[in-house]
């Protein structure tokens, strides 16, 4: 007996020591969520093996009452586990875009080019600059036409790229002389006032801000009225509004975000319901991403700019909704007639650089205007 329990104590030691390795891999690659499993397996087999030295399963009826309750504590432990492969099981909007593809003066980069030498051209004293990620391939493509050419890395040199409110913060710290980006939020306007910043917008551009949703969905076209109720929380099931019996997965961005400033200002004074944290996105490959990535559930729905989500992104398992049964695009844009259209800037906030105006003057001349069309916005001054 004594020697029994000696071996008994040793195993568990052993199980003990293997259970710590094989959590400590669990953490380290991510897949806490198989913990519990692993817990169950490591408990039922070292109970399975003491009973077993100590031969507990003398009758039919122990082993099947043993049987019955391991078989129950593995079905508990694997709901997690299960829940999580289905989650993952389901398809991400690719929301990664390969910004170095896009650099300037790149041999294969995919920047829209002028036909003719542009009517200025910069040796030195470089306004340097940052921005969003969606209108990295419009402000590269101005620097591919004015700048001298050279390397130009998108995140170390005068042309960079982050997320809108890095942009922002890198403007108002004094890191860049300009940004390109959607209008400042109510937190950027705040934070501009309190350094003494006074922030000067120049339009260049026009951009929809679109909605998309599975490509099952049979939904095709929302009224404005319904998207502010379904993000003020008011309307809760797609049924509500003509499509199937599902519960609507409203995801959001982070605040000061260029989209998420978009929906505030769409939303006016309704107030936006909270978004439960798993629902929230990062980055402008954001939304196109959950705080851990976003999936294209059959009822969700998200919100981005159209040039990012069809020029950059590029996705056929999302599609873009009408809006009051008017479809986004580069026409409905210019014409005025797809509802939530806006402009996009260059913009400053006091910089010292005497050629941060003359590169501005030309942005919104006819020939910067004409590569703002090729690129594949609309520009703000008819060509």
């Amino acid at each position: 007996m004594f020697a029994s329990i000696m071996f008994a104590v040793f195993l568990l030691l052993v199980i003990l020591f293997f259970a710590a390795i094989g959590s400590f891999y669990l953490l380290f690659m991510g897949l806490f969520h198989y913990l519990p499993l692993m817990i169950a397996v490591v408990v039922i087999l070292y109970v399975w093996i003491v009973m077993m030295i100590f031969h507990f399963f003398s009758t039919k009826q122990r082993k099947i009452g043993f049987g019955a309750v391991a078989t129950v504590i593995l079905l508990g432990a694997s709901v997690w586990p299960i829940f999580t492969a289905y989650k993952n099981s389901i398809p991400t909007v690719d929301a990664e875009v390969e910004v170095n593809a896009y650099e300037p003066f790149l041999e294969d980069s995919k920047l829209a080019k002028l036909d003719e030498p542009a009517s200025m051209q910069l040796q030195d004293h470089l306004p340097s600059m940052d921005g969003a990620t969606a209108l990295y391939p419009l402000y590269a493509s101005f620097v591919q036409a004015v700048y001298p050419e050279k390397v130009y890395s998108p995140y170390d040199s005068e042309v960079m790229v982050n997320t809108t409110p890095e942009a922002y913060r890198n403007l108002f710290e004094g890191n860049v002389d300009m940004i390109f980006a959607a209008g400042p939020s109510d937190g950027q306007l705040k934070m501009a006032e309190q350094k003494g910043l006074k922030l000067e917008l120049t339009p260049i551009g026009r951009e929809a801000f679109v909605f998309f949703v599975n490509q099952k969905n049979p939904i095709d076209s929302l009224e404005l009225k319904q998207i502010q109720d379904i993000y003020a929380g008011k309307v809760t099931n797609w049924q509500e509004i003509g499509g199937k019996n599902e519960p609507i997965r409203a995801f959001q961005r982070p605040a000061d975000s260029g989209s998420q400033t978009a929906l505030e200002r769409l939303m006016g004074d309704i107030p936006i319901m909270e978004a439960p944290q798993e629902n929230v996105a990062e980055g402008m490959g954001g939304i196109i991403q959950e705080v851990s990535t976003y999936r294209n559930y059959k009822n969700a729905i998200g919100y981005t700019f159209r040039y990012y989500s069809t020029e950059m992104v590029g996705n056929d398992e999302i599609k873009l909704l009408a809006i009051n049964g008017v479809a986004p695009t580069k026409e409905t844009i210019r014409a005025d007639e797809y509802p939530i259209s806006s402009e996009f800037y260059a913009i400053t906030a006091g910089t010292d650089n005497p050629n941060v105006e003359k590169f501005i003057e030309w942005i919104v001349s006819p020939q910067g205007q004409k590569l703002v069309e090729k690129v594949g916005y609309v520009p703000v001054k008819k060509q």
